[in-house]
């Protein structure tokens, strides 16, 4: 599983790793996590086309379990040539394992979402993952924030209520 969308992308989402789902259709987030990324990425005002998505393991892990260090550190490599290809100008980190993966910082998504984070010199917002959304339809409201900030942080503006891109 590598990746869909603009491989040129200034935006980029990195989420942990294939499902089941992505497994059956070869591209990340197709499932109902996949379903509530494309609207997130709609409601920020961009094309589901426009932007680059992948994931830090390109495996799916046994029973779906968290990807362990060592199949992250296997990874990497790919990950690195993957962004230094795509170049974004910003990437949004989906989850505790993304944002571990990326940039090693770990503790918990919670104590750093919504707080900038640097993938060399990109700029990284970290926020939850769209399969913790499904489960926690109250933390979209937070995940809304940091997006905007994204949003923000690239010099546009969010369309019109009701009017995504």
């Amino acid at each position: 599983m590598f990746a869909r969308g603009n491989p040129q992308a200034e935006l980029c989402f990195i989420g942990e790793g294939p499902g089941a789902d992505e497994d059956l259709e070869g591209f990340p987030f197709v499932g109902k996590a996949g379903q509530l990324l494309d609207r997130m990425i709609a409601a920020m005002g961009f094309l589901r086309d426009e932007v680059y998505v992948c994931n830090i393991v390109k495996c799916r892990p046994p029973n779906n379990r968290k990807p362990e260090p060592d199949e992250m550190a296997k990874c990497a490599p790919y990950l690195r040539e993957q962004l230094d290809l795509v170049a974004p100008r910003v990437i949004v980190a989906l989850g505790a394992t993304a944002v571990e993966g990326l940039i090693g910082a770990s503790g918990g998504i919670t104590r750093i979402r919504g707080q900038w984070k640097l993938y060399r010199t990109v700029p990284v917002m970290p926020t939850f993952h769209p399969a913790y959304l499904l489960r926690n339809p109250a933390a979209k409201r937070e995940v809304w924030s940091d997006l905007q900030a994204v949003v923000k942080q690239r010099g546009r503006s969010l369309p019109p209520a009701g009017r995504s891109a």
